[in-house]
């Protein structure tokens, strides 16, 4: 037991891993907290009762919810998570094998890479925005015996869901950017 808080003291001595470890928990409170700020328009206690009325949710949602820390379920603006990206990012490998240019890119180093990297971004929002226009449906369509969870259906909802859902994927994306960068590990 000496010997790890002497270990502990001594990775906090250093300024350098000290900083890092600091901006890593920073960014993790970030996400927390902004997994509990709610998409725009929805009935926080609507959902609360309709969350308990279904008990603990198994399968696909369940899973989703697992992997956003429990964003989804509380349908925050980080409900997606940076699974879009992830999903960006393994498409896009998979088409460096198929389309010539995207291997040559591959090819060509760190500049090709960049401009890889580019492509899988600009590809996480248009997944981003499906997968919110699918959540903003699956939100008007929950009911509780109080009524919507949604104040208001409609068009406005369903853009302000999916801007607001690719924003928040947007933002982990750049928090795993800075946590690889001034943090500790890769951030994504």
């Amino acid at each position: 037991m000496k010997k790890l808080v002497s270990t502990i003291r001594n990775i906090w001595n250093i300024e350098d891993l000290r900083n890092r470890i600091l901006v890593t928990l920073g960014i993790l409170a970030i996400y927390r907290f902004g997994s509990f700020v709610v998409i725009p328009g929805i009935d926080a206690s609507a959902l609360t009762l309709f969350n308990e009325s279904r008990g603990n949710s198994d399968g696909l949602l369940g899973l989703l919810n697992m992997f956003t820390g429990g964003a989804f379920n509380q349908a925050s603006i980080f409900a997606l998570g940076i699974m879009p990206y992830i999903s960006s990012s393994i498409i896009m490998t998979l088409m460096q094998s198929a389309i010539p240019y995207l291997k040559s890119l591959k090819e060509q180093g760190s500049k090709g890479r960049r401009q890889l990297l580019q492509y899988t971004r600009y590809f996480t929002v248009l997944i981003a925005a499906i997968q919110g226009y699918g959540v903003s449906i699956g939100l008007e369509s929950m009911q509780t015996t109080y009524g919507n969870i949604v104040f208001e259906p409609g068009i406005f909802f369903r853009l302000t869901t999916v801007i607001t859902l690719v924003g928040g994927t947007i933002f982990l994306m750049w928090l795993g950017e800075q946590i690889t960068q001034r943090g500790i590990g890769n951030g994504i």
